[in-house]
C-alpha cells in the first residue's frame, strides 16, 4: 500500500501544480501525508454528496477537478457547507486532492477526455502552451468528425454520450449545416472564440456560454465564416475527465505494484435539477 505522499506524486506528474492558473486552487485539500492509500474515489465536485459517497465507499483518497476552496477561507466550521466536508473527510482518514486547470491543460486532459467521449480525431490543443515544445499541451483542442455530419446530429451524439443533465444541449446555428472541424473545450469555454475562429472549426462544444459573447459570435458570423455553438452542461463536459484520470492512475498503480482500487462517482453534481420548455406561445405573445 502506498503512502499519500507517493500517490500525490504521481498525480502531480500527471497533472504538474504549476501549469495551473495562478488564480486556480489545486492540489491537496487535506490528509496525513504518511498515511496509507488503498482506496481512491474520484468526481468532478468536491460536494457533500461525494464526501459521503467517500466515506460509504471505504476511500482513502477523494481526487476532484473543482477545487472546494477556490477563492481561499477564513474558516473550516462545520457550521459552513464547505466546512462540512472538510470535517466529514477529516474524521474519516479521507484526503482531497484537487487537479482543476492543471488538468485542463495536461496531456491527455479534460477536453482530450471530452474529445474521446464524442469519438472526435484529435488534432492538437485549441490554445498551445507555449512552454511545451511537443505542442500537445494547451486549453481545448482541435478536432476532426471521421465523416461530416449536420450541426443537428453532432448535438444529437453529444446528448447521447455526455451525461444526462436538465440543461440538455443548446445550439447556435443551422441544424442541417454541414460540420467537420470541432472545437471542444471542457467547462466554461466562451473567453476562447476568437481561438475558435482562428482555427477555422465548423462548431464550437463547450459550456457555459453567455448570451452577449455568444450573440457577438454569432453577429460577427454573418460577416466571417461562422463557427456554430453546442453549449453543453459545465458538469457534463468534464465529468468524462474522471474516467481517463482513473484510468492513468490504474496504469501508474500498476507500474508500481500498489494495487490501488479507484472507483469513478456517478453522483450527479450538476446544480441544475429540471428544466421545462417555452411554451409555444411564449416567445411571441401570440394569443392561445
Amino acid at each position: 500500500m502506498p503512502a499519500l505522499f507517493e500517490v500525490i506524486a504521481a498525480l502531480d506528474a500527471l497533472w504538474p501544480p504549476e501549469q495551473a492558473e495562478e488564480w486556480d486552487a489545486v492540489g491537496t485539500v487535506c490528509g496525513d501525508p504518511d498515511a496509507g492509500v488503498q482506496r481512491v474515489l474520484f468526481a468532478v465536485d468536491p460536494v457533500q454528496d461525494v464526501a459521503d459517497e467517500a466515506v460509504k465507499l471505504g476511500a482513502d483518497l477523494l481526487i476532484t477537478h473543482h477545487p472546494l476552496y477556490l477563492r481561499g477561507t477564513t474558516t473550516v466550521a462545520a457550521s459552513t457547507f464547505k466546512g462540512r466536508v472538510v470535517h466529514t473527510l477529516i474524521k474519516n482518514d479521507i484526503a482531497l486532492h484537487v487537479a482543476h486547470t492543471n488538468a485542463d491543460r495536461a496531456d491527455p486532459g479534460v477536453s482530450d477526455a471530452l474529445a474521446g467521449a464524442l469519438d472526435l480525431r484529435i488534432t492538437g490543443p485549441l490554445v498551445p502552451d507555449p512552454t511545451d515544445p511537443a505542442g500537445r499541451r494547451g486549453l481545448g483542442r482541435i478536432c476532426e468528425l471521421d465523416e461530416p455530419v449536420t450541426l443537428g446530429a453532432f448535438a444529437e451524439r453529444a446528448a447521447a454520450r455526455l451525461p444526462a443533465t436538465a440543461q440538455g444541449i443548446r445550439i447556435a446555428g443551422d441544424p442541417g449545416r454541414t460540420v467537420s472541424r470541432v472545437a471542444v473545450c471542457g467547462g466554461s469555454g466562451d473567453s476562447l472564440f476568437d481561438d475558435v475562429r482562428r482555427a477555422g472549426a465548423d462548431v464550437y462544444l463547450t459550456a457555459d456560454l453567455r448570451h452577449h459573447p455568444a450573440s457577438e459570435a454569432q453577429q460577427e458570423a454573418r460577416q466571417q465564416s461562422p463557427p456554430a455553438l453546442v453549449d453543453a452542461a459545465h458538469w457534463a463536459t468534464e465529468w468524462p475527465w474522471i474516467e481517463q484520470a482513473a484510468a492513468q492512475l490504474d496504469e501508474i498503480s500498476d507500474r508500481h505494484g500498489w494495487n490501488l482500487r479507484t472507483h469513478i462517482s456517478r453522483t450527479v453534481t450538476d446544480p441544475w435539477s429540471a428544466h421545462a420548455a417555452s411554451h409555444p406561445n411564449a416567445t411571441t405573445g401570440a394569443p392561445n
